[in-house]
């Protein structure tokens, strides 16, 4: 069971890896604040339509945690696009994929400052290695390859901020599917990038884009919109809820790996330091996997005190995905 739960997280990060060559493309024709904006209001249009669909007009309440998922979507959505898309006009798309790999380190830092919840030691450190490798693949084994990110790498640390909240807010809302989840959180970072569009382009920080930019850009936005925006997010929050925040973000470390593959393919050659690390985040994800369900596994045979703390999925009960 456990197992076929990773195929959810693993699904998310290939398709975001990919995403972030795919818009490089089309911010040459689009700015990234629209482009961001025009590609949330198609992804949270076909959302809505899933959720009713599925869950009725009952689904679109937020209770009394309406100022949480307005929160949540600003950050997740709003925040993490909107910054991603703005920090790709300042580095290449492997350089900012490396942002997205310290998803798991954060996450498990945000955990433990919300929630009381230490990192556990096995995990923290895999993620560190992951990470390592991670580093070798952008930077080619030169430290001051690092030097180069500049604004883009101040981007992205905000970004990176902002999905590690959404991730473990999505732990937080154990009664709602994921799909309403998604939905609603999308809706809320929708708004709040329609405002700042608004705002940029009244202003002249930006220009809105002419019909021809957008049919130029149409398959890129086609991609982020069904592949990167909904499917993709679905199967991130599924796997968040069976999996726990902590064990689902150490899957970020592929991100960049996955970024990496589809340059090499446009013809980017890599060396043998960059190959080593890709080797060495794909073996540190592997070894985390089999480090929680050996814990797993153990938590089944010998119960825990009762006051005792123990680090877990904050969520562990499966719950409803589309076309599942």
């Amino acid at each position: 069971m456990r197992t076929r739960n990773t195929a959810f997280p693993l699904f998310a990060v290939l398709g975001w890896g990919v995403m972030f060559p795919v818009l490089a493309s089309a911010l040459t024709r689009v700015d990234a604040l629209n482009l961001t904006t025009a590609r949330y209001v198609l992804a949270t249009a076909v959302l809505l339509a899933l959720l009713l669909a599925r869950e009725g007009v009952a689904a679109l309440g937020t209770g009394r945690r309406g100022v949480e998922v307005l929160l949540l979507g600003g950050l997740g959505f709003a925040g993490f696009n909107t910054l991603t898309n703005l920090a790709l006009g300042y580095a290449a798309p492997q350089q900012i994929a490396l942002f997205a790999s310290t998803v798991p380190v954060v996450t498990q830092l945000v955990r433990w400052a919300r929630d009381g919840v230490r990192p556990r030691p096995a995990l923290f450190g895999l993620s560190l290695v992951a990470l390592v490798g991670v580093g070798l693949v952008i930077t080619r084994g030169r430290l001051d390859g690092l030097g180069q990110f500049g604004v883009g790498g101040l981007l992205m640390i905000g970004a990176v901020l902002g999905w590690a909240f959404y991730t473990h807010g999505a732990s937080r809302f154990p009664e709602w599917s994921a799909l309403r989840y998604t939905t609603l959180t999308a809706v809320a970072g929708t708004l709040a990038m329609l405002a700042a569009s608004a705002v940029a382009d009244l202003t002249g920080l930006q220009h809105a884009p002419a019909a021809a930019d957008l049919v130029a850009v149409a398959p890129q936005l086609a991609y982020a919109v069904l592949v990167a925006a909904v499917l993709a997010v679905l199967a991130w929050n599924t796997g968040v809820r069976r999996l726990g925040p902590a064990d689902a973000a150490l899957f970020m470390n592929l991100v960049p790996v996955t970024t990496f593959a589809v340059q090499t393919v446009r013809g980017y050659r890599p060396g043998a330091v960059e190959l080593v690390g890709a080797a060495l985040t794909i073996a540190a994800l592997v070894a985390a996997n089999l480090v929680t369900r050996t814990r797993a596994r153990s938590a089944t045979v010998t119960a825990p005190a009762p006051d005792a703390v123990v680090d877990r999925p904050a969520v562990v009960e499966p719950v409803a995905v589309v076309g599942r």
